[in-house]
This record gives C-alpha cells, structure tokens and sequence, in this order.
C-alpha cells in the first residue's frame, strides 16, 4: 500500500496515521469543543457587544432627552421601546465582563 502524502510532502508511517486518527477521533467526540469552533472568531463577535451597547445607550439617551423636551408620545414611545433592549445587552455586556457567562451558560445570553 502506497503511503499517503499530505500538500506539504510529508510522508506519515501507519503508526503515525494511527495516531492522528485517534487524535481526531477523541477531538470530534468532545462536544464542547465542536460548539467552541462552530462558533465565529471570538475577536471578532467580542467587539461588536460593547460597540452594539454603546449605540443603544446613545440613541436611547437622545430619545430619552427629547421625549421629556418635547413630550411627543412616538418619541416617548420609540423609547420605552429601545429602553429595554439596551438594558438586555447592557447587562450581556457586563456578564462578559464578570466571567459570570462563562461559570454559568444561559440559552438567553
């Protein structure tokens, strides 16, 4: 049996193989690694929580101040909606920051 080449040319022995197969046979088994790399780059979603809260801060402050200038109920509205759903990602936000997320997974967060 021929061996095996791989794209750098690197010839593996059957004990070899033997043991990267095992090594990726105990890596697919662990299921909390599997979700843990399906999931996007961490870097890259960490950013996008705190830019998110500080956008829903800013607008719900605006809303906030312009409803009690101008006690235009859409305003007033628009912000009792917007409210809430700053407060939820706020305090997503300082779960992250906690570590609180991590000791204790949650299907809300």
């Amino acid at each position: 049996m021929a061996e095996r080449r791989d794209p750098d040319d690197v010839v593996l022995s059957p004990h070899e193989r033997l043991a990267l197969q095992r090594i990726a046979a105990e890596l697919s088994a662990d299921r909390r690694l599997a979700r843990r790399m399906e999931q996007p780059h961490p870097g890259s979603r960490r950013l996008w929580l705190p830019l998110s809260v500080a956008a829903l801060a800013c607008a719900s402050l605006v809303l906030g101040v312009a409803g009690i200038r101008t006690s235009d109920p859409a305003v007033i509205c628009c912000f009792a909606a917007l409210w809430p759903v700053t407060l939820v990602q706020g305090f997503r936000l300082l779960c992250r920051i906690t570590g609180a997320a991590r000791r204790t997974p949650s299907p809300w967060l």
